[in-house]
């Protein structure tokens, strides 16, 4: 009888397993901020962007060009994409640290989108990403194996300057934590083509718009391997994504109730990553809401101060959830003082005035 208790306990821990596997979306896009829609401020600097970096200088765009006259123009998906400028002895790179390093032998899926910018008067042949454990330093980390790339021997990447994904599969060294983006050739001027060849005398200039950027595991290469699974507990279960209502409505808030931060600082303190990890699995197991971030504060001291404060930790919430591969769109807003739940006269209504929660923008 107790055998045969363990195998329906496992049973039904292995059916809420595949359950719970069966709704759940996609896979996770390893690459954070993918389509650069979340942002600290609106700026051409791609480090707002967070927590991309350049190498040169990546221009960010959050609406489309004025003077882009193309059928589509902007970004490919949603308000925001990037643009990387090639010249005969010039070009930039993207970089970014992903949301964890890769598994040795997992085969990786990768995706982007590109664009001919409709000035550019030449195209090139290969435009790709390198994979890295420390980060993109030079040609020498460009090695064949550690790169998804394209080649286009005829007209080059150039698509009648219209959006087009490119996509390859990358078998991981394991230990990767970098990807960047860009154009490994050790000569840029040789991997430059003329769109016009008869305009000779043009100065040669690919500008290629990116958006869209993925790293997803590739399924169809995972290996059948037979396992004996050990469920979670109930409680493991429940936990592991933060209880929200599932009629929550556009405007409600949802406090989260264990965030701590440095005393008088915006620095989040380890004891905050349960519940924010709970918060980032709810997030994308809802990919279509829209969230911001509100970040509140007592009424003790400067006002100004208070205000910027809860900006700042409001702030600290978001880059966390987005380093954690959080691909929604988030906002971030510090009201201060101004909206207390509490009594500020006392020490536990101050406490609880002190606080985070999320708001819905969108479902």
């Amino acid at each position: 009888m107790r055998c045969l208790f363990t195998f329906l306990v496992l049973l039904v821990f292995t059916s809420l397993s595949a359950q719970t596997a069966a709704e759940e979306k996609p896979e996770k896009n390893l690459v954070p901020n993918g389509s650069f829609e979340n942002y600290r401020k609106k700026s051409s600097d791609v480090r707002k962007a967070v927590p991309w970096r350049q190498i040169e200088t990546i221009d960010f765009y959050q609406q489309p060009l004025d003077n882009d006259t193309t059928v589509q123009k902007g970004a490919y998906e949603g308000y925001c994409y990037t643009g990387f400028r090639f010249r005969k002895k010039y070009k930039e790179f993207l970089q970014v640290k992903l949301v964890e390093p890769l598994h040795r032998g997992t085969v990786y899926d990768f995706s982007m989108h590109i664009k001919l910018a409709f000035w550019s008067t030449a195209s090139l042949r290969s435009f790709g990403a390198v994979f890295t454990k420390a980060g993109y330093r030079g040609l020498k980390d460009a090695i064949k194996s550690n790169m998804v790339d394209t080649l286009w021997d005829k007209g080059g990447l150039y698509k009648g300057f219209q959006w087009f994904e490119v996509r390859g599969f990358y078998k991981a060294d394991g230990g990767e934590k970098y990807i960047t983006i860009g154009n490994f050739s050790p000569e840029i001027k040789k991997d430059m083509l003329r769109i016009n060849p008869l305009k000779f005398l043009q100065v040669r200039e690919a500008y290629y718009f990116v958006d869209d950027i993925k790293l997803v595991k590739a399924k169809q290469f995972e290996e059948k391997v037979e396992v004996q699974i050990v469920g979670p507990t109930f409680q493991q279960l429940m936990d592991s994504v933060l209880a929200v209502r599932e009629d929550i409505k556009v405007g409600e808030k949802v406090e989260l109730k264990h965030i701590f931060f440095e005393s008088g600082r915006y620095h989040l303190l380890p004891e905050s990553n349960a519940e924010l990890n709970k918060l980032a699995r709810y997030l994308l197991k809802h990919p279509h809401l829209q969230i911001q971030i509100n970040g509140h504060s007592d009424s003790g001291g400067l006002k100004i101060k208070n205000q910027k404060m809860s900006e700042l930790r409001a702030r600290e919430v978001f880059e966390y959830l987005i380093k954690k591969g959080v691909q929604n769109k988030m906002y971030f807003k510090g009201f201060g003082a101004s909206q207390p739940i509490a009594d500020n006269e006392t020490d536990d209504g101050r406490a609880k005035n002190r606080r985070v929660e999320f708001e819905i923008v969108r479902k």
